[in-house]
Formats: structure tokens, sequence, C-alpha cells
């Protein structure tokens, strides 16, 4: 589940060559792993186009196109640079190929398939002359791409596109995968992603100390919460999902029913007057309270069973907004939409407030990301999606979740996930106030903000996929329930 940005792979190679593993061996297993993945691609004695690069991508390239040649298909290799400039161990596997090597910026793609070798995940700057000429005609010519590490030109710590960049049907990666692996727009041109053995030990990575991960269960289901035999609803918390007006009522009970449906033991709706019988009437197992305004919330909440608050969905812009967080800011917190716009330009405030909580929780979507922390460089202006919630999770001392199909979870520690499960119908009106439900339903249950966080993540994108294309938001709490079984299984709870 780790995932090592282009610098942190660097040193996993640097430490398996200084115990000893020569580094000619990782890249002869690495390019044979690649030929691997060329040859499923490609009918026998095919024809395959190797396009190598100056650096190790391109000794990886002709390690496959020696294997590959040697397998009867007819390999054409063609490296972007001259012959005389490779050094170190792309050199030496240089030396091992035995057949011609044409100037690349000449050769029209051709053939059953094309090795992409020309540069990887540690790409420093734009593509451009030869190598974008190259890389826009490799694209127009529909020809299968497998990509060595990364499809050249994408960037591996951001995902970004720089210049131009191939688009692959596969990627072979070495030892763990690379942000630019599932952030986007990288994700895309990768195509199917292997991660192949190359004989690199995973005991350096106790070393390099990784701090960002995908968004699998295996990152956080030590501490799901799970349902015990001698357990009862109040053990598992109590939620308060809070209301804005009669005319803005349905996102607020998508994240009561979320809550209710992820664990959350009692939930409570906190609304004015006005939408009273509406939510009554739209809600079985949900309890609802009349509460009109910040001192109606802080006599609800002199209950202090009350563990857990959801403000935003539905919750209206404005002073009234900040003035209902200011008397639950000593709750756990799910905020949310109306919330988060409610400090628009004013993350600074909204970390006074939020430091008081014993965990809290931001979902906003690029919109509202992008309105909270305005005027804020430092943040707005980072190289990527993970650095953006990195350093907006430091700035406001919350767990960040920037919602997208590759959704980033950013602790003020510095950990974060990725996200890579989310089906693209998830992208439905409602679908962030079911996500907010989640994440509330498992903080009330004592988990941990970033890996309820998380876990609120994975399942809202399991749910998604469980439902299947034209889901409404409804939907989503419903396909919670067998997307639980199948985790619980897992988990070995007693079914």
């Amino acid at each position: 589940m780790e995932l090592l940005d282009p610098r942190e792979m660097a040193r996993a190679d640097a430490l398996t060559i200084a115990g000893g593993v020569p580094g000619l061996a990782l890249m002869e297993k690495a390019g044979a792993a690649v030929a691997r993945a060329a040859a499923l691609r490609c009918p026998p004695a095919g024809r395959v186009l190797v396009l190598c690069g100056p650096g190790n991508n391109g000794g990886d390239g002709f390690v496959a196109a020696r294997l590959l040649a040697g397998q009867g298909y007819r390999v054409t290799l063609a490296l972007l640079g001259e012959r005389a400039t490779l050094r170190g161990d792309a050199a030496a596997m240089a030396a091992r190929w035995g057949g011609p090597v044409l100037p690349a910026q000449e050769v029209e793609p051709a053939g059953d398939v094309i090795v992409d070798a020309l540069y990887g995940a540690g790409l420093a700057r734009d593509l451009d002359g030869a190598a974008r000429e190259l890389v826009e005609r490799v694209n127009a010519g529909g020809i299968p791409v497998v990509a060595v590490d990364l499809p050249s030109g994408i960037d591996g710590a951001t995902g970004a596109v720089r210049g131009a960049a191939i688009r692959a049907v596969e990627s072979v990666t070495f030892f763990r995968r690379k942000p630019g692996h599932l952030l986007l727009p990288g994700r895309v041109h990768c195509g199917k992603v292997t991660v192949a053995d190359i004989g690199i030990r995973p005991a350096v990575l106790d070393e390099i100390g990784p701090r960002t991960f995908e968004n699998v269960p295996a990152l956080w289901q030590g501490a799901f919460p799970v349902p015990r035999v001698d357990g009862h609803k109040y053990d598992r918390g109590h939620l308060v999902a809070v209301s804005g007006p009669a005319q803005a009522t349905g996102a607020t009970r998508l994240s009561a029913r979320a809550a209710l449906r992820a664990g959350a033991g009692l939930v409570t709706v906190a609304c004015p007057q006005e939408a009273l019988a509406i939510h009554a009437s739209n809600l079985s197992a949900v309890m609802v309270r009349p509460v009109e305004d910040a001192a109606g919330l802080a006599a609800l909440l002199e209950d202090r069973r009350l563990s857990t608050v959801i403000l935003g969905p539905g919750a209206g812009v404005g002073a009234e907004t900040r003035a209902k967080l200011e008397v639950a800011r000593e709750r756990r917190l799910v905020l949310d939409a109306d919330l988060i716009t409610s400090f628009k330009g004013e993350p600074e405030q909204l970390a006074a407030i939020v430091a008081a909580s014993p965990g809290a929780i931001l979902t906003p979507h690029d919109g509202e990301f992008a309105r909270l922390f305005a005027g804020h460089e430092e943040v707005l202006g980072a190289p990527s999606k993970l650095a953006r919630a990195r350093a907006g999770a430091a700035l406001v001392g919350a767990v960040i979740v920037l919602k997208g199909p590759d959704t980033v979870v950013a602790a003020p520690d510095g950990r974060a996930s990725i996200a890579a499960n989310a089906p693209p119908w998830l992208a439905t009106a409602g679908a962030g106030d079911v996500l907010a439900g989640i994440a509330g339903g498992l903080l009330s249950q004592g988990m941990a903000p970033f890996e309820a966080a998380s876990a609120a993540v994975w399942l809202h994108g399991e749910a998604a996929r469980v439902a299947g294309p034209g889901l409404v938001a409804d939907e989503l709490i419903d396909a919670l329930r067998p997307v639980y079984a199948a985790l619980y299984a897992q988990l070995g709870v007693p079914g």
C-alpha cells in the first residue's frame, strides 16, 4: 500500500545496492518484467518497437529488447540521444544488445506493441523538442504501449503531464507504485499498473519511512470498529447532524442516515422548527430535535453523550453557521460544504476553533478548498493535489479529505492516502453528504480522524461500485450493507 515518490524510490534502489545487490541485477529483473508484459500483448513472432531514453529507464528498455528478441519477437530498438552518452548500468545493458540502435527521432511508430522506456518517474522537466514530438507521434499512432515505470512525460510525484505524455495500456513499475500512478491525470495515462518484484527488500521501507499510501483496507483496518457480542448502541457514540432551513434539508438527512448505516449508535438531526416535520416524516431510526440557532445547539450539546457533530450539509453560509461551530468545537467534528465556505479565506480562524476538537475532518471538493484557502498561495500554489491537501491540513490542523476521482486524505502530521476505487458514476448530487455521514459515523465510534476519513472514502467508493451505474446518493447508503459484510468477513468478524 506504500507509495514512493521518485526520491524515495531512488533511496530504495540505493539501499538495496548498498546491501549487496548489484544495480545490473535490479535492471535485468526490471527489463524482464517489462518483456513479460509486452509479450502478453503481442502475437507470436510479432513486432515490438522499444523506445529507449538516455537514463536507467532506457537501460530497462535495452534489457526488454534483448529478452524479447531472444524469444523470437521481431524487435526494433530506437534510442533518443547518442549511444556514446549512456552511462553506468544503462551503458552496460546497451552493450549486451546485439542488434542495431536507430535514432528515435527518425523512427515511425509501428508494430504490434511499443515499449516506452524513454523517461521514468523522476522526470524533472517538461518534454520538448524531439522528445515531445516523439511522444505525440506515438500517441497518434494508436499502437498499444507498455510503459516502463510510468508513461514518459508523467511526473511520478504529482501525476502531472510534463509538456506531453504517452498514453499507455499498461505501466510496469518496480517494488512500489508512485503517487503519479494514482493521481490524475497520471492515472489515466498509466493504464493497468503492474508492480514487479525486482529484488528490493521490503525492509528498506523502515529506513525510508514513507508517508503516502494507497487508500486500501490494509491502511486502516486495524483501527476499524467492529461490533462486539457484548456491545450496545451507547458504545458506538451519539452523533448530531445539524440541519439548515426547510428548503435545504435533504443534505442533512443523507448525512444522518449514512452515519447510522456506518455504525453510529444513535443519530439526532438538530433543525429549525420549520424543518422539524419534514425531517420527522422522512426519518425513522434517526431522532429529530428543534434547534433554532447556536444557542439552541449549545443547549442540546450540554448532554456530553452527544459526542460527534456533522456541520455544513445544507446548513447555510454565514455567521450563524460559524457560531454553531463555536459551540460544537469540543466535539469530534466533520465539516463540509456550507461550513467550509463560511470561512472563505480565513483558514487560520477555522484552525483556532477546531484546535479544541478531539478530532476534526474537513471534506471539501476542489471549489470549496479553493474558497477556504483563498489568498494562501503556500497552499493553493503547491505542486500537486497531494501537496495541496497536505499543506491545507497542516495549516488548519485537521484532517482534510480533498474530494474527486483521486480523493486525497491528508493529516496534519504529513500522512496521506490516495483513493483509486471510486467509479465515475459516484460523481452525483448528494454523494459528498453521504461521505460526510460515513466519516462521522466512524468518528463517533472512536476511530482516529485520519483512519476514519480514509476508511470513509474507501467505503464510499466501494458502495458506488455495488450500487452500479445510474446511482443516486440515497442508494449509496443501502449499498454500504454488502460492503460492510464483505469487510467484516475479511476481518474475521463472526457472521
